[in-house]
């Protein structure tokens, strides 16, 4: 393999460039007119623009991205994530044109790709299930009858794609018809397929996923497991690896799920099998990502592997070079993402241009991104801006390397997630590893984001007090302590 296309954009493009580069491989970018100036455009051997801004007419042109291949004589394609990374079609289409798609077959694609023949496939292993559907739903009725049998609150979840996309909360029986619509709605939209189930809502889960790498030659191992229970809108904030509250032997016993899981559909390269764990310390399959994850860099970090050079590696047809028995945790990592967001206006995108861009650095500071300072963040995309991951010994030091190399991060011109991730390094709940993904409802209101990211001490007495006595702090209990800072939209984040 000596030449790829990244089909891709942004900082997943640049990052799998530059390992790309360290292994003697040439690449190709595509982007799309909004992203010709772009640093994963510049960074790239040979570049060709591939359309307008809209998605629908750049990056989601698989024909044209393969014809693009055929013209370069480019021997790979490294989907990234999102876009056409778990299209199985794309998949089919670049395997008849000769090319190598440096990801799973696919044949595991259509079948764990999909939420319901994902999860038929983890059923057959006994691995542990939420209740809910059997299969696809769309008639209301049906959708009303199986929802009374589950039991309120529920979710009804896109079979197709992720990232939160047809996604919706049902608390209660009048309102499945509307949820229903929007989930279907926004399923078509964001996958060109409306099939959603219905699963019940576990309250208080966190959010658990096992990362794997398997080759052709039948060998699969897990590199442990990355806690990414603090969301907003089903969408990951914070990750880190390992989990505060996994033993050795629910760890082993996970991970033994998750490559059964993957060893079912045969799959190779790197792939994700993401789990709900209860208060109890229940695990239940949630779904398999046929994909990197974009939160892969904490993996990295405590197992020391390259997990984009693992994937051409593996696409390569080489057999992996360590078992499971090879691999350790080495100390804790942490990743926040970096979104044009507004904490105080419901984390809605803050688009607009970097007056001011510049990053942390140091000893076990690693920042992923996409941009440059006086670039604007397009209207089109995800509006992530970067990834900002730290590596140290231990998750107290790591939790406080980040703080620092937040505070080091200089963004002038749009709001960022920076500051709320801040708060959320500096709770009680998160310190003392008692959350789950109702964190932001649980302890959250924008009046208690203070202009450098601290948490007024009376909410840290009340949350430590309520911590302490095994319960929750409420809303109406943290908004005891509010703060009525007004903020400038142009400011730096610290």
């Amino acid at each position: 393999m000596k030449k790829i296309l990244i089909a891709n954009r942004g900082e997943i493009a640049l990052r799998v460039m530059k390992s790309a580069r360290e292994m003697n491989i040439k690449t190709v970018a595509i982007y799309s007119e909004a992203d010709r100036n772009a640093p994963f455009v510049r960074y790239a051997d040979e570049a060709v623009c591939v359309g307008p801004p809209p998605s629908s007419q750049s990056y989601l042109q698989g024909d044209k991205i393969i014809e693009i291949c055929k013209q370069l004589h480019v021997d790979g394609i490294h989907p990234g994530y999102g876009f056409l990374s778990e299209n199985a079609d794309f998949a089919r289409k670049v395997r008849a044109a000769d090319i190598t798609f440096i990801g799973p077959s696919p044949e595991s694609m259509d079948k764990m790709g999909d939420k319901l023949s994902a999860k038929a496939t983890a059923k057959s292993f006994n691995v542990p299930m939420i209740p809910g559907s059997e299969g696809a739903i769309s008639d209301l009725e049906e959708a009303i009858h199986v929802a009374r049998e589950v039991g309120f609150p529920l979710l009804i979840k896109a079979s197709a794609g992720g990232g939160g996309k047809g996604m919706r909360l049902v608390e209660k029986e009048s309102e499945i018809e509307e949820q229903m619509k929007l989930a279907i709605s926004e399923a078509i939209s964001a996958f060109g397929d409306g099939a959603v189930f219905i699963e019940k809502y576990a309250s208080g889960p966190r959010h658990i996923e096992v990362q794997l790498l398997a080759d052709n030659h039948g060998n699969c191992v897990y590199l442990f497991e990355r806690e990414c229970s603090i969301q907003r809108r089903h969408q990951k904030l914070i990750e880190e690896a390992p989990s505060s509250i996994l033993s050795p032997e629910l760890r082993a016993k996970m991970g033994q799920c998750a490559v059964d899981v993957a060893k079912a559909c045969q799959y190779s390269g790197a792939g994700t099998v993401e789990f709900l764990v209860d208060d109890q310390l229940n695990f239940y399959f949630l779904e398999m990502n046929t994909r990197l994850q974009v939160e892969h860099p904490v993996s990295e970090m405590i197992t020391g592997l390259d997990l984009v050079k693992e994937q051409i590696k593996v696409a390569r047809n080489e057999k992996l070079s360590f078992t499971q028995a090879d691999l350790k945790i080495n100390g804790h990592a942490l990743e926040v993402r970096v979104c044009a967001e507004d904490p105080l206006n419901n984390f809605l995108p803050d688009i607009g241009k970097l007056w001011v861009y510049k990053t942390p650095s140091g000893v076990g500071v690693r920042v992923d991104d996409g941009f440059e300072e006086g670039m604007d963040i397009p209207i089109y995309y995800d509006p992530m801006i970067a990834k900002l991951i730290v590596h140290a010994e231990t998750r107290e030091a790591a939790i406080a390397k980040m703080i620092r190399a937040i505070d080091d991060y200089k963004i002038v011109g749009v709001e960022t997630t920076l500051e709320f991730c801040k708060f959320v390094l500096n709770h009680p709940a998160f310190t003392s590893g008692k959350f789950d993904t109702g964190f932001i409802k649980n302890y959250f209101t924008p009046d208690l984001l203070n202009s450098d990211g601290i948490i007024p001490d009376e909410v840290v007495a009340l949350a430590a007090v309520s911590l302490f006595e095994g319960t929750k702090t409420q809303q109406s209990t943290a908004t005891t302590a509010q703060l009525s800072v007004k903020k400038s939209k142009w400011r730096s984040n610290r």
